[in-house]
């Protein structure tokens, strides 16, 4: 297996990544240019323009290109699943280089920055083991505007859904244009403190548009999306209708005393790319 053209590979996804919005968020802010007026339409206008020339020109949307997260499913038969992590790692410390990415990974302590986006557990990636013997891996580059805006509800059992959503939308609008809305909402139900983050975020993969399975949770993703959106809040927060993108939810079963509730942010650069690595050691970035 050719490590170094696995490598890459993970290169040419991180730089998808972070050139190249998936379809599905630019039909979305399409979408909202059409019903926006004034300096809502001027500020979206000027999304789509960047989105443009960030994939004409290669070059990353944002110029904070975010610290690198993965998520990787393993086909529990794929016959180097120990040397992915190095790979991952050898790779980002590459692209920082190459595509350029602006070096964001800071010990807390020290405040030292390692100038190549890793360090202490970072890449940050999410392992899940699966049949098969293919590799799938999300690159997920995550800003800091955004992430600053994640919130965890510890929330009493007693205020059932209806106390869920409304802090949902109270921690949206309390973030108003903090995390350069237009946004899109991921949000963990259940599970503990950090599995409902975990689930947040993880909602984020989602595409844009797509509901969830469950009619009942798929209704609630858009009473949420009209609610945030009627705050008025608007794109980078200087009014308009469109506040949010999409919300996404994800659920966990919890423990009978406690409703813990995660709540992941994206801005409106929703960045993030797929990849497949084949056993043979080839692969192809989506």
């Amino acid at each position: 297996m050719d490590f170094e053209d696995i490598k890459n590979g993970l290169i040419e996804l991180i730089k998808k990544a972070e050139t190249d919005l998936p379809k599905d968020v630019i039909n979305a802010l399409e979408k909202a240019l059409k019903i926006e007026e004034g300096i809502a339409k001027t500020q979206i206008e000027a999304i789509l323009t960047n989105i443009d020339l960030a994939k004409k020109t290669k070059r990353p949307m944002c110029q904070d290109t975010g610290i690198q997260t993965f998520f990787v499913k393993i086909g529990v038969d794929f016959p180097e699943i120990s040397s992915l992590k190095n790979l991952i790692n050898d790779a980002v410390k590459k692209a920082t280089k190459e595509i350029p990415l602006r070096p964001n990974t800071v010990d807390p302590f020290t405040g030292e920055n390692h100038k190549d986006n890793t360090g202490d557990q970072i890449p940050y990636i999410t392992w899940e083991f699966i049949e098969g013997s293919d590799v799938f891996i999300t690159a997920f580059p995550k800003g800091g505007g955004s992430e600053n805006m994640s919130k965890l509800g510890m929330l009493k059992p007693g205020v059932g859904i209806e106390g869920v959503k409304n802090f949902i939308v109270e921690e949206m609008i309390k973030a108003a244009g903090n995390p350069c809305p237009p946004t899109v909402v991921g949000v963990g139900i259940g599970g503990g403190a950090d599995l409902s983050l975990k689930l947040g975020k993880k909602a984020l993969l989602r595409s844009v548009g797509e509901r969830h399975k469950n009619k009942e949770i798929a209704e609630i993703e858009e009473e949420l999306i009209k609610r945030i959106n009627d705050s008025g809040i608007g794109p980078m927060g200087l009014g308009g209708k469109t506040t949010v993108l999409d919300v996404h939810i994800e659920k966990a079963h919890r423990h009978p005393a406690s409703l813990p509730v995660g709540i992941a942010v994206q801005c409106w650069a929703d960045r993030r790319a797929q990849m497949v690595i084949h056993s043979d050691g080839s692969w192809e970035v989506k």
